[in-house]
């Protein structure tokens, strides 16, 4: 089962002051608008509306909750390099976005979002070395892969992966795709991690008997060998009731 398969829409959020209290563990999601942030956070949860997916970039304009446990949370960040939002309304985001990031406390991790295609734009790393201050970890997931050769996708995971080697463990990279669904289980072990959440696993399905034609052996080579142990131990069994039985009479 996905780990966030329960999650549910909870509460959208404007002002810092409106931070929901109970949140013990949070991770949060950022990227720049349109590389694949929504459909990230759907794919992850088995989810096919759960975080909006919008053609127009932008237009997450507020922290977005999603309850996964009673106090645990996703937090679908607005997206960043939004070139055709009003002046007033980036500078609002802004000033949301960053204190959030630097004070929240129950925030456990950031999981960047970057298209594959075109990692490491200047807000992207403009971001990094924000956040990376905090000493809180970063994931970053280079989506829509499955637009990439395999030959590219090695090397975009390469190029990211040297570009922040400097920050060690605390920034991961992987490869993932919404379209195909892979990288699921990765990013998965990473959040699991984060939150202190268990992963379900589900039992592999019992393999289905088939059904066999009357007459069918299901395994005929050992059904010829043990008819031919049964016959043989039928004819040593028939020689000794044909045999004189032992001891003499007696004179």
């Amino acid at each position: 089962m996905p780990l966030f398969r329960n999650a549910s829409f909870f509460v959208t959020v404007a002002h810092l002051r409106d931070l929901p209290p109970e949140s013990v563990a949070e991770v949060a999601f950022a990227g720049r608008s349109n590389a694949g942030k929504s459909s990230a956070i759907n794919t992850l949860a088995d989810h096919t509306r759960l975080a909006f997916v919008s053609k127009t970039p932008g237009r997450t304009q507020h922290l977005n909750y999603f309850r996964l446990t009673d106090d645990k949370f996703l937090v679908d960040l607005p997206g960043y390099g939004f070139a055709k939002a009003p002046e007033a309304v980036r500078g609002e985001w802004e000033g949301l976005i960053g204190p959030y990031l630097a004070g929240r406390s129950p925030l456990k991790g950031v999981v960047l979002i970057m298209d594959s295609r075109h990692p490491l734009t200047d807000l992207d790393v403009d971001l990094i070395e924000w956040f990376a201050p905090t000493g809180k970890p970063i994931h970053i997931l280079l989506t829509k892969a499955d637009k990439l050769t395999r030959q590219q996708q090695a090397e975009s995971l390469r190029e990211v992966r040297e570009s922040v080697v400097a920050l060690g463990d605390r920034c991961t990279v992987q490869l993932f795709s919404s379209l195909k669904k892979s990288g699921i289980e990765e990013a998965e072990r990473v959040l699991a991690g984060w939150l202190d959440m268990p992963i379900a696993v589900e039992a592999p399905a019992a393999p289905k008997k088939r059904v066999l034609a009357p007459g069918e052996k299901r395994n005929p080579e050992l059904a010829a060998r043990l008819a031919a142990g049964k016959a043989e131990k039928a004819a040593r069994q028939a020689e000794k009731k044909k045999a004189p039985g032992k001891g003499g009479t007696g004179g």
